[in-house]
């Protein structure tokens, strides 16, 4: 659900797609799933990073895919080009494996190309 922020959103709620404006891309190669720590104990945090009683996250298990699958999200509304503005603000924790890949936010712009805004293959602490 919404926090004060606009465009803020966490995954407590089961319909995050539609809480949070975004969806799964459709053309990709397989999906980003929803869950908690309890999911994930062997490869990942045992908590989100909020403090409290926030505990869902959203994670993809690369293990079972093949070298260039891609999962993508994507947002369902357009936000507004700006300067300085308007900032996307995440957290993330990439488990160190043979099969972790590449995590990537792109921006499109008007024509639809993908701009790469930011990468990373690892975390360099074990942690958000």
């Amino acid at each position: 659900y919404y926090t004060s922020i606009p465009g803020s959103c966490n995954f407590e709620s089961q319909e995050w797609t539609t809480a949070c404006g975004l969806t799964q891309d459709s053309s990709d190669d397989f999906d980003w799933n929803i869950k908690n720590n309890a999911v994930t104990v062997q490869t990942g945090p045992d908590a989100d990073h909020t403090p409290g009683k926030g505990q869902i996250f959203l994670y993809i298990n690369s293990s079972a895919q093949k070298e260039g699958d891609r999962a993508r999200i994507i947002t369902t509304k357009f936000f507004p080009a700006s300067l300085g503005v308007c900032r996307v603000r995440f957290w993330f924790w990439l488990f160190a494996s043979r099969q972790t890949g590449v995590l990537k936010v792109y921006t499109v712009e008007e024509h639809g190309m993908d701009i790469l805004m930011w990468s990373s293959s690892k975390n360099e602490e074990n942690k958000w």
